[in-house]
């Protein structure tokens, strides 16, 4: 096993912790990049603000436990996001949106916990059009037994399928486990690493220290035991179609496209969402 341990970042005033990428692991599966959005009260007055900036080459997922978020896009998508519920966006060859607290809550103040992770789409819809698609909770199949509930976020696993509409094989899935319970984490995928939200947990009998991403071994099953209640996510899939350079938030497989896309956002050429005119201008 692989055991990585997230950097702390700030995200536009949003704490979150980094695990992805990691020079220790680019990528698992087709998940190239993992924010954890830590717990944070944004007083009255205050909220989540992440102005409009482009991507490419990548898939969007944001998947909340606390808090909302309201995600616009310069597909003219304007949608609210609530826990439980996945917001995704494929950028495709160039898109730009927003995330942001809703004004209601803005103004009587929040709490913020969740993830965002991004897929990288594979080269052959990397030049595609973009795409955005909100799953509210009831349609995402959860399998509750024994102690053990398991929710399938995205892609496919443990007799689940999930509709968000992947586009390679991916397995995402948030683990709730009682104390004393234990899971088998097959070897259905290839690529898959284990998140630890919360808990006392061991894999394989081997101590997993809580906010670290556990890289598991390929073509091994292994057994996740929980020594008291544990939240975590397990998220993989197949190995990525070739190499991925990573360029701020730009995602390809070939370096001209990022030359292009830093290019176009700098010169202005880029879609826009509507009614937003504040942006982040590109890093030196």
């Amino acid at each position: 096993m692989i055991v990585i341990k997230p950097r702390a970042e700030d995200v536009e005033g949003q704490p979150i912790l980094r695990p992805l990428p990691s020079a220790k692991c680019r990528s698992v599966g087709p998940f190239v990049f993992f924010d954890h959005l830590l717990e944070t009260d944004y007083p009255a007055g205050h909220g989540m603000n992440i102005r409009q900036h482009p991507h490419i080459g990548l898939s969007t997922l944001t998947y909340l436990f606390e808090g909302e978020l309201l995600h616009k896009d310069s597909l003219g998508s304007d949608q609210r996001v609530q826990p439980g519920e996945v917001s995704w966006m494929t950028a495709g060859s160039a898109i730009a949106h927003i995330e942001r607290t809703p004004e209601a809550l803005r103004i009587a103040g929040s709490r913020m916990h969740g993830l965002q992770v991004w897929l990288a789409t594979p080269k052959e819809h990397e030049q595609g059009p973009g795409h955005y698609s909100h799953h509210p909770a009831p349609t995402l199949p959860l399998s509750d037994n024994l102690g053990i509930r398991i929710r399938m976020i995205a892609g496919s696993g443990f007799c689940l399928v999930s509709p968000v509409p992947v586009q390679s094989p991916t397995v995402y899935a948030e683990i709730n486990l009682q104390t004393a319970t234990t899971l088998l984490i097959p070897a259905e995928h290839e690529e898959r690493a284990l998140y630890l939200l919360s808990g006392d947990a061991q894999l394989d009998g081997e101590p997993v220290e809580v906010r670290t991403l556990v890289v598991l071994p390929m073509g091994e099953a292994m057994t996740l035991g929980a020594a008291s209640e544990c939240h975590g996510v397990l998220i993989g899939g197949a190995p990525l179609d070739g190499p991925r350079r990573m360029n701020w938030n730009f995602v390809a497989s070939d370096p001209a496209m990022i030359d292009q896309a830093r290019a176009r956002w700098a010169a202005g050429d880029w879609p826009t969402v509507p009614g937003e005119i504040e942006r982040i201008e590109l890093p030196r």
